[in-house]
């Protein structure tokens, strides 16, 4: 291995650490508590070290988010694949879309409700965005009904999704009734 081919991979490894970390102290304590002072402290660097990686939690915020969706988009074609029929995938995919946004709060955030520079359906979105919108669009374009362009027809699932997710952590909706909800929504909204 050539002396650039370690360094590179020394910088990959400690960029790992970086988001390893901020995504714990995020998880734990809300993206309030992410400072570069504090990552710094925790994976015992110093903030010029966190600089050279990041220009500040803004990027860190979207690294963030590129790497939650990818783990989206994997978690939503995993569910997907493992159901049987139009309807059943759609269900697997609601479920599984708002699983991962419960069980990654600060993940969730930083992907929708944060500023981490990233663009959204836009040509310069990042690949990874794009990906987790086609996990979306490749089992709900089949339900999108006669005349419904099925990119539309996923971003007003992916919109229910969001308002579901969001407003359930937030406390908005009783909890009892997830399930319902997730029906109700496939029910509805799907043509299968």
């Amino acid at each position: 291995m050539s002396v650039q081919e370690r360094k590179e991979r020394e910088r990959a490894g400690r960029e790992r650490l970086i988001l390893a970390t901020a995504r714990e102290l995020a998880e734990q304590q809300g993206w309030d508590a992410v400072t570069t002072r504090r990552l710094a402290e925790r994976i015992e660097y110093s903030q010029p070290v966190l600089y050279s990686h990041f220009r500040g939690k803004r990027e860190i915020i979207g690294a963030v988010a590129l790497e939650g969706a990818a783990e989206m988009a994997a978690a939503l074609r995993a569910a997907a694949s493992a159901a049987d029929g139009p309807r059943a995938r759609v269900t697997a995919l609601a479920r599984a879309y708002l699983d991962f946004a419960e069980r990654n709060p600060a993940v969730y955030d930083a992907m929708f409700q944060l500023d981490g520079g990233l663009a959204f359906a836009q040509e310069d979105t990042p690949e990874p965005l794009k990906d987790a919108f086609a996990a979306l669009l490749e089992n709900l374009g089949e339900v999108a009904g006669d005349g419904v362009h099925p990119g539309l027809f996923t971003e007003v699932f992916w919109a229910a999704l969001h308002g579901l997710a969001t407003l359930t952590r937030a406390g908005r909706l009783p909890p009892g009734d997830a399930e319902r909800r997730t029906e109700l929504l496939v029910d509805r909204l799907a043509v299968v």
